[in-house]
């Protein structure tokens, strides 16, 4: 098959990728007896239309998947759709459209795009969470984890979106606004379901030590997340009440220098111990921070205010009393809901303490330097471990060893103990709106009179959402949709045949992406969620590319879906990803995150159009490391359009020439530099890989081309022979990144294979290793010269060459020679003076 002149990428692209699927290529489980890799991208929520950001995103796990296929492994590399969510449903209630029909069309509309582009996916695996078939299985975990206590119902203070009106998770809450709308979330009191993930916590926090090929911030993030709080709690006892106030500290050292204890607003004893006088600038406190969100309370920046409860309360070693103070830094659901205030030794009390004239005592002197004055005359809080003062028995004692002691005493008064908190909370999952998965629970009035909830048995799964009428039933005002659904929420209880209601809420959709790369191993298997024999085959994950956003929501929730996995005895890891690449964003023209909020979007469609797919995926995977952001350039983009033109240029130009050459060897001359040429590309193209460095290896078949260039017209059959090798070489380095252009170089060639199903090929170690290597000659460390020696050359001949050079020569002429310092193959070293 003869080449065209021309390189005219649209004329090649879509016949190569028909070939892909005729020959069923990226269908995982076709060497069963090879090493398994599993490469796996977060699935996408189907919005229509992909940018670039997305292409780049995509594009890391398809030149993973594509290269370890030519390694030899078994690839596992699937995709499907996050389809459920909020977008589908406010568009819903904005248009008129039906999420089922709307999410269906971006679907159809997202994975031409994504076929357009290339893409090595096992579509024989694709799902869809939208559909009973996969979200049957959400139901079916939800009670397998009731059985295990793993999901209840409960009453607490939640997030309510004031924009999505619906509760939101702690997770989705940034800056006291929905980081999916930026509507202002406020606190409500209301029933929900929560998933015990707590019961995890510590094991979530420990394995964080395991995962030594995730980015160091995701770990960092999770680690700051669950918040693991070692300290003591300590009851303070009211006076004149037969209650105490318990409190938890991790300085339970500095207890001897309470001065004051801090309620939450919302504590349940404080209407009991506020005293009558007190009772309207209490209540009136209380209104006021009832209003207000969690972070509009404790930001950093907000200024700390309370107020008096006429209380006070006794500290459990001295018997003194305290004052009993409310404060809008304390909150309910963190710790016990309140604290000791210690104003010597803590900076947020000692600013709280100087603003309502309330006693300081240092009870921690320092263990070395100068002592701390009185508290009346202190400037600062000091925070640091040291030596415990005024704090009877336990004085003179170091705050390390005084701890323990003072733990092991409250433990063995009952007035307290050791113990261990957690910044996480369990994750409350329901949801007030449609398009998501049923929560498999009815309402019984006669069986389950106090609402706890009957599971649906399982039988009767999935609980399939009804078809409605998007007009009617999506109004979005806070009230369940399915709740209005007559035919739909009213059923038969399961254990009396009598009248009951479903559940009306829905699953909050990270449920979905909670375990969807299980499910990928058999996406129709009717007998459990996944096949554990898969499971036992490509599971964990090994790579696995997504954005640093899902840092302490997705990420840290299906590492806990998958600990629930092993103990239900269907995977057999506890972690669900090996190797964690989070990828940077792609800047749109205007320097902005590229995204349709801010019309800045470049499409995959158009660039492809002009310069064809492979340009887009080179351009992506040239523009700069995988992990770091870049800005979009119209030019950079036309430069490598320029080098593919290139490429082909250079394969056409000699394809006729070269048509089955072959030569015995040796090669010298010319024709050996060709073919160090391509096997010093190939080496520089695989180690790049290797590393996670697609732009160097990019850069390195750039150099490998222009030394091909640069050759000029083979014209001995040893110059030919080696030029049709060096091509063929160019072709499968390209591969991983510009598939189409390098299957049909590689077919022009003479190859009957494509080339993803083709070894990648080994260098020849002999050809990569330089005539003349380069040597840094240093005079007292400082850098005089560069200069080229042969590769072989001995430490004389190189201290020789070194010499020969005018500018060391000038350097050292006249100067005693006092070591000669020789590292081979990097620098030379004369000390003299």
């Amino acid at each position: 098959m003869a080449m065209n002149e021309r390189y005219e990428p649209q004329a090649i692209e879509g016949k190569w990728q028909a070939r892909w699927d005729e020959a069923g290529i990226f269908r995982a489980g076709k060497r069963p007896g090879a090493p398994k890799k599993y490469v796996l991208e977060m699935l996408p929520y189907p919005s229509g239309k992909m940018h670039m950001g997305h292409v780049r995103n995509y594009l890391i796990g398809d030149v993973y998947a594509r290269y370890f296929l030519m390694r030899g492994y078994d690839v596992l590399h699937p995709m499907g759709w996050d389809a459920f969510g909020l977008p589908a449903e406010n568009a819903a209630i904005k248009d008129g459209v039906h999420p089922a029909i709307r999410t269906q069309e971006n679907i159809v509309s997202f994975k031409a795009e994504m076929k357009s582009l290339g893409y090595s996916y096992d579509w024989s695996r694709e799902v869809n969470t939208s559909q009973p078939e996969y979200y049957r299985w959400n139901q079916w975990f939800f009670i397998k984890m009731l059985e295990k206590g793993l999901v209840y119902r409960r009453f607490s203070k939640v997030n309510w979106c004031t924009g999505c009106h619906t509760v939101i998770a702690n997770e989705q809450v940034k800056d006291g606004v929905c980081e999916r709308c930026s509507s202002p979330v406020v606190d409500r009191e209301m029933p929900e379901w929560a998933f015990r993930i707590t019961a995890f916590s510590q094991d979530l926090l420990d394995a964080l030590d395991t995962l030594k090929e995730w980015p160091d911030r995701i770990t960092s993030m999770q680690r700051n997340w669950i918040g693991r709080s070692d300290g003591a709690e300590a009851d303070f006892r009211v006076q004149g009440h037969d209650a105490s106030i318990r409190v938890f500290t991790t300085r339970v050292d500095t207890l001897f220098g309470c001065t004051y204890v801090v309620l939450a607003p919302d504590h349940k004893l404080v209407a009991q111990v506020t005293t009558p006088e007190r009772r309207a600038d209490v209540d009136a406190f209380v209104k006021k921070m009832a209003a207000q969100s969690k972070t509009e309370r404790t930001g950093e920046d907000t200024e700390k205010e309370g107020v008096f409860t006429g209380a006070h309360a006794l500290n459990p070693f001295t018997g003194q009393p305290v004052p009993v103070w409310i404060a809008n830094f304390v909150l309910s659901d963190y710790g016990t809901g309140a604290v000791m205030s210690v104003p010597a030794h803590d900076e947020r009390d000692f600013a709280f303490a100087r603003k309502y004239s309330l006693p300081v005592k240092v009870v921690i002197q320092p263990a070395s330097g100068d002592p701390l004055p009185a508290g009346d005359a202190l400037e600062a809080a000091y925070t640091e471990y040291g030596v415990l003062v005024d704090s009877g028995e336990y004085s003179g004692k170091t705050s390390e060893a005084a701890r323990q002691e003072m733990a092991r005493k409250l433990e063995s008064e009952g007035r307290g103990r050791a113990t261990v908190t957690y910044r996480q909370k369990d994750w409350g999952f329901s949801r007030q709106r449609y398009w998501g998965t049923p929560i498999p629970i009815v309402y019984c009035e006669k069986c389950d009179p106090q609402r706890h909830g009957i599971p649906v048995p399982e039988s009767q799964l999935p609980v399939k959402l009804p078809e409605i009428d998007v007009q009617e039933v999506l109004t979005g005002k806070g009230e369940p949709p399915l709740a209005k659904v007559a035919s739909w929420v009213n059923t038969t209880c399961p254990r009396c045949g009598g009248p009951a209601r479903r559940e009306a809420e829905t699953m909050d959709t990270f449920v979905d992406s909670c375990w969807y790369f299980a499910r990928y191993l058999s996406p129709h298997y009717d007998a459990a969620p996944f096949d554990p024999k898969e499971a036992q085959r490509f599971l964990p994950v090994d790579i696995y590319v997504g954005g640093p956003e899902h840092a302490v929501m997705h990420l840290l929730y299906f590492r806990f879906w998958t600990r629930v996995m092993k103990l239900l005895g269907l995977s057999p890891v506890d972690e669900p990803v090996t190797r964690l690449i989070t990828q940077g964003i792609v800047n749109g023209p205007d320097k902005r995150k590229m995204s349709k909020r801010w019309g800045n979007v470049v499409a995959p469609a158009s660039i492809i159009q002009k310069y064809g797919a492979d340009t887009a995926r080179a351009y992506v995977a040239f523009a700069g490391p995988p992990e770091r952001d870049f800005d979009w350039s119209d030019a950079q983009v036309e430069g490598v359009f320029r080098f593919l033109k290139r490429v082909w240029v250079l394969a056409s130009t000699h394809q006729a020439a070269v048509a089955g050459a072959t030569h015995p060897g040796p090669f010298e001359g010319k024709a050996l530099e060709i073919r160090r040429a391509a096997h010093k590309g190939l080496k520089r193209v695989g180690e790049a890989i290797e590393r996670l460095s697609f732009n160097t290896a990019i850069a390195g078949i750039m150099e490998c081309l222009n030394a091909l260039s640069d050759a000029g017209t083979p014209e001995t059959p040893a110059e030919k022979a080696a030029m049709a090798e060096a091509v063929r070489l160019l072709s499968m380095m390209l591969t991983p990144f510009a598939p189409h252009i390098a299957d049909e170089i590689a077919e022009a060639y003479g190859s009957a294979q494509l080339t993803v199903s083709q070894t990648w090929p080994e260098f020849d170690p002999a050809l990569v290793v330089d005539d003349v290597i380069p040597y840094a000659v240093q005079v007292n460390g400082k850098l005089r010269a560069e200069i080229q020696v042969p590769a072989d050359a001995s430490e004389a001949d190189v201290r020789a060459a070194a010499e020969a050079d005018e500018r060391v020569k000038s350097a050292i002429t006249g100067k005693t020679l006092r070591k000669f310092v020789f590292v081979p193959k990097r620098l030379v070293n004369f000390v003299v003076g």
